[in-house]
């Protein structure tokens, strides 16, 4: 594959599990070699990479892992600089206190804490692999706002829909679909997603096209042409190619997707569980009280919060994992609840892929019929040699797909699924989605998947982790109501009498500050300009056109943030 990366740019990349996607990552930071093919970078760049997992040494805390990050760089810095850097970066990634441990931190602040160790170091290019993974939903809305704000590219591994929509200038998926392994388009996903359509069509059309053609040379073959003749030999050659041509589109063209669906027993009781009063704490912290409501079939149950909420521990109540404080959880007679848990902790890592999909055999009973264990593994997409594969040695996003395989043998009158997402490819999404919609019981799900939230969700739940719950009818109605709790009190405005004219300033200074918003709107123009021509296949092809063009785009970004230093000057001396 090829392509290029130029400054601002947010290049997404999607595709199946084990399609390559982090391998990218890891070759593009240094961390492995590809097998050909060449990575050329400006000398200067520096590289930002943050994978999917943090891994962090005991004992840390958030201001150690920034200082030990900065002090490997070899640079020697001024007093105090070193705090500044380290407190500005840790303030912008949401930290309140600094001397945090990291053994006390929950996923999506690892989450943080990995980020904020690279943006520390200035990089101008930040390699992301599912960087939404444990992210919170504000956690989520943050990193959207510091990669839409941020000057330096990034190039981000993720499966989740709605992040690329809002994020990603351009997008790539790497996907045996396509002839040359990859599909690319400018903008964001749901760009990507009509490129990716048009293509399939045409690809489809493609080998309607070649079946009609072959239909006939065979039909020619099956008559016994003689190949003494040189333009009868020609055509034969030429329906051979026509044949392997064929058998490599239809190829294409025969993606296995993962198959599936929740079974449901056959009840018709029209409350399935009733919650009153539920109230839970945490050491000194109220997670949620006076919790009340009813599930019913057909009731699809989003429940939102920031991390440490609550999410999970209501879950584990309503799982019966966990006991509440106090209120009661009424069920009815004969209850099945299945609970996927977010942890994958039901999973034995030492088991293999067969001793897990069908402990009691060689076969899986699923509604009713005895499925066995090879073309239960293949319904999600596990190979017959993996079989013996123990799950440990699984990706995320298989050890995932075993959960679900073992989760819907079982009946269900609800499901609680806390991060089911995690992981998985956007095919597995899409089918996991249908499944859930076909699904006839009641569903309580905790997801950062928004696309999904939204698709999936009939009410929303969200819980403020201070002992405040409400519902809301959709996700949008929860944020827009977080949002206004979050605004800080404003004190009444004293109304004073703007000067007509701006004051304190030298003849040559009121020139440049009347003139200065007109000045920065020209030069953000020029830039404009000249990013539209990095992208021109034209220059991005010639080394030379290319290599003047980025340093012309380095000048006016110059040029534009001088501006701006300068107008902050100004409106400080005018304010007084």
């Amino acid at each position: 594959m090829s392509f290029n990366l130029f400054p601002g740019d947010r290049l997404g990349i999607i595709g199946p599990n084990g399609s390559g996607k982090t391998t990218l990552l890891r070759i593009l930071a240094g961390h492995e070699v590809p097998d050909s093919g060449l990575v050329v970078t400006r000398r200067d760049v520096k590289l930002g990479y943050v994978p999917q997992e943090a891994t962090f040494e005991p004992g840390l805390t958030a201001r150690s892992v920034l200082h030990q990050a900065l002090m490997a760089t070899g640079r020697n810095f001024m007093p105090n600089e070193l705090e500044a850097l380290i407190g500005e970066t840790l303030g912008k990634t949401g930290f309140e206190d600094l001397e945090q441990p990291v053994s006390t931190m929950s996923g999506g602040w690892l989450k943080r804490l990995s980020i904020a160790k690279e943006l520390v170091l200035d990089p101008d290019v930040l390699l992301l692999d599912e960087p939404t993974n444990h992210l919170d939903l504000p956690g989520l809305t943050w990193l959207e706002d510091l990669l839409r704000r941020s000057r330096f590219a990034s190039l981000i591994v993720s499966h989740d829909r709605w992040f690329l929509e809002n994020v990603a200038t351009r997008m790539i998926e790497l996907n045996k679909v396509y002839p040359q392994g990859t599909l690319a388009a400018t903008g964001p996903y749901s760009d990507f997603l009509e490129a990716r359509q048009l293509f399939l069509e045409n690809q489809a059309k493609e080998q309607q096209t070649l079946e009609n053609k072959v239909r006939r040379e065979v039909e020619w073959l099956k008559r016994g042409p003689k190949a003494r003749a040189t333009k009868a030999q020609y055509r034969i050659d030429a329906a051979h190619a026509l044949l392997d041509a064929l058998d490599e589109v239809t190829s294409r063209n025969t993606t296995a997707t993962v198959k599936f669906d929740f079974g449901a027993t056959a009840r018709r009781t029209k409350r399935l569980m009733t919650v009153r009063n539920l109230a839970k704490t945490l050491g000194e912290r109220e997670l949620f009280k006076s919790l009340n409501f009813v599930l019913s079939p057909g009731v699809r149950v989003a429940l939102v919060g920031a991390n440490g909420s609550g999410k999970t521990t209501l879950l584990r109540i309503l799982a019966n994992e966990l006991e509440p404080d106090s209120g009661r959880i009424e069920s009815a007679d004969g209850l099945k609840v299945v609970y996927f848990d977010q942890r994958l902790q039901k999973l034995d890592l030492d088991q293999t892929l067969r001793q897990a999909l069908a402990p009691d055999g060689d076969a899986v009973s699923y509604r009713g019929a005895q499925v066995h264990i090879s073309s239960w593994a293949k319904r999600f997409l596990f190979r017959q040699d993996q079989l013996t594969t123990p799950l440990r040695a699984l990706s995320g996003g298989e050890r995932a797909r075993v959960m679900i395989a073992k989760l819907v043998t079982t009946p269900a009158d609800i499901l609680l699924l806390d991060e089911p997402t995690n992981d998985l490819d956007l095919a597995t999404l899409e089918v996991l989605e249908d499944s859930l919609l076909d699904f006839p019981g009641a569903i309580i799900l905790v997801t950062h998947d928004r696309y999904m939230l939204d698709k999936i969700a009939t009410t929303v739940l969200g819980l403020d982790g201070q002992g405040g719950a409400a519902f809301y009818g959709d996700y949008a109605q929860w944020q827009r109501d977080m949002a206004v709790k979050s605004e800080p009190e404003k004190e009444p405005k004293v109304v004073r009498e703007r000067p007509s004219r701006p004051k304190r300033l030298t003849w040559k200074e009121q020139r440049d500050y009347e003139t200065i918003e007109e000045r920065i709107a020209l030069a953000e123009e020029k830039l404009a300009r000249l990013l539209d021509k990095l992208h021109d296949p034209s220059i991005a092809t010639n080394a030379i056109k290319l290599a003047e063009c980025s340093t012309a785009v380095e000048e006016a970004q110059a040029e534009v943030d001088t501006l701006f230093t300068r107008w902050a000057e100004l409106e400080e001396k005018v304010q007084g």
